[in-house]
């Protein structure tokens, strides 16, 4: 743990969520990491932002739905490289309950490299967390 905090301090990396058509139960618990200080994903030293330009993490949540597949894909390509990509939640992972569904495009793994998947329905904040410090290693390692 200290060797990544060492590293960090240099560039601490930011995350960049995009909701692929969630139901937003796993939403709610990102909004957790961000604003409950138990929690807080600030103390590994990340931040999110509001653009995917800034972004080195992007937290995928959602079964990637037929109807935002080309912006959800639009978005991604705007995150510079090297980033990394955490699935939250089963929905991006497998498409979850919605899987059979017509309107579902997903799993994103289809569509975009995934480094870090999040299980869960949702996923509890301290798995987001560990998925998130997991992320982190491995954009560490990337730079």
């Amino acid at each position: 743990m200290k060797n990544m905090l060492k590293r960090i301090a240099k560039r601490s990396p930011w995350l960049y969520r995009i909701n692929a058509g969630s139901c937003n139960g796993c939403d709610v618990e990102l909004a957790t990491t961000a604003c409950i200080p138990r929690f807080d994903v600030e103390r590994l030293g990340c931040k999110y932002c509001g653009s995917p330009k800034h972004a080195d993490i992007v937290l995928v949540t959602g079964p990637l739905t037929a109807r935002v597949k080309e912006k959800v894909l639009r978005l991604y390509a705007e995150i510079p490289d090297p980033k990394v990509t955490v699935a939250v939640g089963i929905c991006p992972i497998s498409g979850g309950v919605f899987r059979d569904s017509y309107a579902i495009e997903g799993p994103i793994d289809r569509y975009l490299p995934v480094d870090v998947n999040v299980p869960g329905c949702p996923p509890r904040p301290q798995a987001i967390i560990e998925g998130i410090a997991e992320a982190i290693e491995i954009w560490a390692t990337r730079l």
